[in-house]
């Protein structure tokens, strides 16, 4: 048997009246994942533990069957290793957001989706003026980007800028939560005032407010945390793996799992990725001596922070169409069987844009397993599937277990 996940990162939700008491999942046409549903079995799947933050870097973890509890150091470092940035013991590395304030309010979190090539001259500007050997930023993609620390301490709180659009961005800096954080709080908080002092009439932003589009006027950091220890996906279930995504946090818990990345050309996180490229990518995996093939799509989540209903809906509807779909008929013409699990790894719902610690609808189709009689995947239908709700590894051992240990 082989496996495939697919994850359509934030795309569970809550039930709106702007959709008549339904969620996107409930609305959106989407007929190949119900066929799955028809085929396989169902439930809910509690995958951030209480007391953790509901982020990508903690759900996808208890995806993939980690405890995040005991491996959980922040998504800094996930993007770092995905960067190939390496790290000493004593690195605190950290998430770096290029963000729009607006009249002292974090507008939003991506700086109206600003370009990479845009962002990097905006990083190299701060790498100039801030940057030091012990203060060190690296450019990523779009508005994502890596901050790391030499010697930082990590008894501090630091808000994700998605949790807080149209709040003002000085009641939510970073805090110290013990008192030997407090240098590196402050440090923080000074580079983040520093930055909008040097952004804000920087030419790129000039050119973007000209263009009618949102400038990226701070930096904002978050996430923080220090290299992890962990068990790769081979130690613990004997499989060959491979990570598809464009999002660094994602590539860097494949690698951190031992899981060797594979890149697709247009693979952008939104919902222009290259939903064909990834679905024939996982595929093409398959046929050529991997075991396990985990695919992510980014879009769900970002349309889920806009409060994009509509766009939730297409890209749910993109990754049923585009990748389930084709998923569904090249499987069932290889010789060896495949079994498909999808999931969200949170809910990003519209109305608060924002992630939620809500359990999220998945599915599990084993080819020659009993199905249970779930003909609809959505938040409410699955909470009557035979696997009922779940917690821990429950998900990955269900989808792998005529390969777990």
């Amino acid at each position: 048997m082989k496996y495939i996940i697919v994850l359509g990162d934030g795309m569970s939700d809550r039930p709106m009246n702007a959709l008549g008491g339904k969620t996107p999942l409930m609305v959106a046409n989407k007929p190949a994942i119900d066929y799955l549903c028809r085929k396989g079995k169902c439930g809910k799947f509690e995958t951030v533990p209480p007391g953790m933050p509901p982020g990508s870097a903690v759900a996808n973890l208890a995806v993939l069957g980690y405890n995040p509890a005991e491996v959980f150091q922040g998504r800094g470092v996930l993007e770092a290793a995905s960067m190939g940035v390496e790290l000493d013991s004593s690195d605190l590395a950290m998430r770096c957001n290029l963000i729009c304030i607006e009249n002292g309010l974090i507008k939003n979190h991506s700086a109206g989706h600003i370009s990479t090539e845009e962002s990097h001259q905006l990083i190299d500007t701060l790498t100039e003026k801030l940057g030091s050997e012990s203060l060190i930023f690296h450019p990523g993609i779009s508005y994502r980007h890596l901050f790391v620390m030499k010697n930082g301490n990590n008894s501090v709180f630091c808000t994700p800028p998605h949790d807080v659009p149209g709040r003002a961005f000085s009641e939510v800096l970073v805090s110290a939560t013990e008192e030997q954080g407090e240098k590196t709080a402050a440090v923080l908080n000074n580079l983040i005032l520093k930055s909008q002092e040097i952004l804000n009439d920087h030419p790129v932003n000039l050119k973007r407010i000209a263009e009618g589009k949102d400038p990226a006027n701070s930096v904002w950091f978050w996430s923080p945390g220090y290299k992890p220890h962990m068990k790769t996906f081979s130690e613990l279930y004997g499989l060959k793996g491979a990570v598809i995504s464009a999002v660094d946090l994602v590539k860097g818990l494949g690698v951190y799992a031992g899981l060797d990345i594979i890149e697709v050309e247009g693979a952008t996180g939104l919902y222009d990725t290259n939903y064909e490229g990834k679905a024939k990518a996982a595929i093409d995996a398959l046929k050529n001596g991997y075991d396990f093939v985990y695919l992510h799509v980014e879009a769900t989540d970002e349309a889920g922070h806009e409060g994009d209903i509509d766009l939730k809906i297409k890209t749910i509807e993109y990754l049923d169409s585009r990748i389930v779909k084709f998923l569904i008929e090249e499987t069932t013409k290889m010789e060896e069987g495949v079994a498909i699990g999808i999931t969200p790894d949170h809910g990003t719902p519209c109305e608060i844009r924002t992630h939620v610690h809500d359990p999220v609808p998945f599915l599990i189709y084993r080819p020659g397993d009993q199905a249970d009689d779930i003909i609809s995947y959505d938040e409410t239908s699955t909470e009557n599937g035979s696997y009922g709700l779940i917690k821990g590894d429950a998900f990955i051992r269900n989808l792998l277990k005529d390969s777990s240990n």
